[in-house]
């Protein structure tokens, strides 16, 4: 079987658009194709894929309200003309999903939401709190706040990022070339599409033509890079034509046309790897013999019932260690509460966390989907 066949297993896609598709190559929003990708994403969700959407084509859409011809190069003539289309390309989704009975919600996010360790905690916590609702996420970058040097660049990177947020198995890049190249099929014609291939293969990126599209703001080798970062939590990536007729549908077949980027590791074992390589620790959790029994045994997440101590001060979403009763470190995670949260909880049934916090966040002190073993 080729990797390309895995796609059919896949069950939680991003699936990000670029400006050129979204906006028929600047001229206005093109229903039509917004209709048939909404029509595609229903039928994966029948299939039980849940989809989170990351469209460009604000900026785009507001050119075409404002009447600007050409892509502004100023911060604040971005912000204005995404502002103003921003309008339309959300009202175009809603109004798509809601003839399937679909609600959709508008998330905006910034470089800022996603680096600072609280804020992406609490952006992970709401996407995944929409997918449990039966509700599909649009995402776009916030451009209407986000100065230059904290943006994005492009949306692929966001599209990468959330896709780490989200743990998605599958990063969907729809854009107005069949996917990726030997080298520019503008410039050579007979170029050879690459099928399939490693996301970290350093070849790759020397196959793009750095030019983003006169709509857009990134271009092949932003779609690579966004690859390589989504290939880091796990998620493999597929580069395809948002032209062709069932793209998306096609992915649930397990036969979809484009680039096929796969990572080099399993996805949970990506990241576990990568919490593994988070050295410094903000504090230290003290576990009875049975909540080490079903870390160690049973590969459980961490509950607060079996921690009998809270060393230090740290904030949701930071890295903390897990000791057994001798004061061995037997794992580590990331905790979904603060410290002072914490010793509220210590040695407390999940059922008692409204009671004693006032509010629940997790079930969990710390997902095994966030812990690794240590020792």
């Amino acid at each position: 079987m080729s990797a390309r066949a895995a796609l059919a297993g896949y069950r939680r896609w991003v699936v990000k658009v670029g400006s050129a598709l979204v906006t028929d190559d600047g001229r206005s929003l093109d229903h039509a194709r917004i209709q048939a990708w909404v029509r595609q994403m229903v039928q994966a969700r029948e299939h039980g894929v849940d989809v989170v959407l990351v469209s460009s084509g604000s900026v785009a859409e507001g050119m075409q309200r404002l009447g600007w011809s050409t892509r502004p190069s100023a911060l604040h003539q971005l912000q204005a003309a995404a502002a103003v289309g921003q309008m339309g390309l959300v009202q175009a989704y809603e109004s798509a999903f809601q003839q399937f009975g679909l609600k959709t919600a508008q998330v905006l996010l910034t470089h800022n939401d996603l680096a600072d360790r609280q804020r992406y905690l609490n952006a992970r916590v709401t996407l995944r709190a929409l997918l449990e609702l039966g509700v599909v996420p649009v995402v776009n970058e916030n451009d209407t706040v986000a100065t230059e040097e904290f943006r994005f660049g492009d949306n692929d990177t966001l599209a990468a990022l959330v896709s780490n947020l989200i743990e998605a198995e599958l990063l969907v890049i729809l854009t107005d070339q069949e996917g990726l190249f030997e080298a520019d099929p503008r410039v050579v014609p007979d170029a050879a599409l690459i099928t399939e291939a490693m996301a970290d293969d350093p070849r790759l990126e020397a196959m793009c033509a750095d030019a983003p599209g006169a709509l857009g703001s990134g271009g092949m080798r932003a779609k690579v890079l966004a690859a390589r970062r989504a290939a880091r939590a796990g998620a493999a990536t597929l580069i395809a034509s948002g032209r062709a007729e069932s793209v998306l549908t096609d992915i649930c077949a397990g036969h979809a046309s484009g680039t096929f980027l796969t990572p080099s590791r399993e996805r949970l074992a990506a990241r576990k790897q990568w919490l593994a390589g988070q050295l410094q620790v903000s504090g230290r959790l003290g576990l009875d013999a049975g909540a080490v029994r079903v870390l160690r045994d049973q590969g459980r997440s961490l509950l607060a019932v079996g921690v009998t101590g809270v060393e230090g001060r740290f904030r949701r979403g930071e890295m903390v260690a897990c000791l057994d009763p001798e004061g061995r470190e037997v794992a580590r995670g990331l905790v979904n509460y603060d410290s002072d949260a914490a010793r509220l909880m210590a040695g407390a049934s999940s059922d008692r966390i409204e009671t004693l916090l006032g509010y629940v966040t997790e079930p969990e002190l710390i997902h095994r989907d966030n812990l690794v073993l240590t020792g």
